[in-house]
C-alpha cells in the first residue's frame, strides 16, 4: 500500500536574497516571543517599583522606596548599637587597665585593628613596620614615648598639625640651608653623628664635629645623642633611622632638616574617642609598647 505524499507547506520569503539564497520569513516559536514580551512587562515593572532611571543628581527612587545604601546604615546602625555598651566602657576605663581586662582588650584588639587597617596603613604599612619617614611601631624606639598614654596622645593630636593646638611640636632648624652652619661645619658633624652608632665615612672629622655637635645640637639630641622624647628629638645612638643613617641622607636631614606631619584624629571627629583608645591599644600591644611611666 502506497503512502499518500505529504504536502510540504510552502513558506514565503522576506524578498531578500544573496547569491541566490533566498530568505525565508519563518516565524519565532510563540513560547518564545511570549517569554519576550514577558522580560519587557518585567522591566518595566522593575524600573517604576526599584531605583532605576539615573537623574542630574540621583537615579528615579522607585515606588517602594528600596535603597541598598539604607539596608547598609540599618546594618551599621545594628552593630554600632550593640558595640554600644563595650565602646563605653572602652571610653571609661583607666588607659592602663585596659589590657588586664580580658573582654574589654579582646574588644580593643579587634578594633583597634580595623581602625589601624582603615586608616593608619597607609602610612605605617599593613604591618605597622612603617617606611621611609613614617616610624616603625613594632620595635621599641619612639620619638614621643611608647607607653599606652604617649601613643594615646599622639594619635588624638598627631604631629607638627597646624589643626590643633595640642598638636605635639617641635622642629629641626636646616643649618644648611639657612646658613646657620658653613659646608665643613656640616660634614663635621655628619660624621660624628655616624660615629655614634656605626663607622664615619672621614674619622678625622669626628673630633671637630664633636663641638659642633655639643654647640648646636645638644640642646635636643642630649650631649650623648640619645636624644629627648619630650622634644620629639630622636635617639642618634641606636642606629634606627626614621629616613636614613647613611651619609648623603644625613647630609640632606642636617642641610635642610625633617618636619613630618601627623593628623589629628581627634580634631572634627576624625576618629571617635573609643576608635582612637582602640587604636591605641592595638599599637601598643604590636610588641614595641612600653611599660606605663611610674611617678616617683
Amino acid at each position: 500500500m502506497s503512502k499518500k505524499p505529504v504536502k510540504k507547506e510552502e513558506v514565503e520569503t522576506t524578498g531578500h536574497s544573496w547569491d541566490g539564497i533566498e530568505e525565508l520569513n519563518n516565524p519565532l516559536p510563540r513560547w518564545w516571543l511570549w517569554t519576550f514580551y514577558a522580560t519587557i512587562v518585567w522591566a518595566i515593572g522593575y524600573t517604576i517599583a526599584y531605583p532605576a532611571w539615573p537623574m542630574v543628581k540621583q537615579a528615579t527612587a522607585g515606588v517602594i522606596g528600596f535603597s541598598t545604601r539604607a539596608q547598609v546604615a540599618e546594618e551599621i546602625a545594628r552593630f554600632e548599637a550593640q558595640n554600644g555598651p563595650m565602646r563605653d566602657r572602652l571610653v571609661g576605663a583607666e588607659l592602663t587597665e585596659i589590657s588586664a581586662d580580658p573582654e574589654l582588650n579582646s574588644f580593643a584588639q579587634n578594633a583597634g585593628g580595623a581602625v589601624f587597617r582603615t586608616w593608619c596603613a597607609q602610612c605605617h604599612g599593613s604591618g605597622a613596620n612603617g617606611a621611609k619617614g613614617y616610624p616603625n611601631l613594632l620595635d621599641d624606639d619612639w620619638l614621643w614615648g611608647g607607653d599606652i598614654e604617649a601613643i594615646h596622645t599622639t594619635i588624638a593630636h598627631g604631629i607638627r598639625n597646624e589643626e590643633d593646638g595640642d598638636a605635639r611640636y617641635s622642629e629641626m632648624p636646616a643649618f644648611g640651608r639657612d646658613e646657620m652652619l658653613e659646608p665643613e661645619q656640616i660634614t663635621q658633624v655628619v660624621n660624628y653623628v655616624m660615629s655614634l652608632s656605626g663607622e664615619p665615612q672621614d674619622a678625622s672629622m669626628v673630633e671637630e664635629g664633636a663641638v659642633v655637635f655639643e654647640e648646636n645640637c645638644a640642646s635636643c639630641h642630649m650631649e650623648d645623642g640619645t636624644g629627648d622624647r619630650e622634644q620629639g628629638a630622636p635617639n642618634l645612638t641606636d642606629a634606627i633611622w626614621l629616613y636614613g643613617g647613611d651619609y648623603d641622607t644625613l647630609m640632606d636631614t642636617v642641610v635642610n632638616a625633617r618636619f613630618g606631619v601627623m593628623p589629628s584624629w581627634s580634631y572634627n571627629d576624625r576618629l571617635s574617642e573609643a576608635e582612637i583608645r582602640a587604636v591605641a591599644t592595638y599599637v601598643h600591644s604590636l610588641g614595641g609598647g612600653e611599660a606605663p611611666v611610674v611617678d616617683e
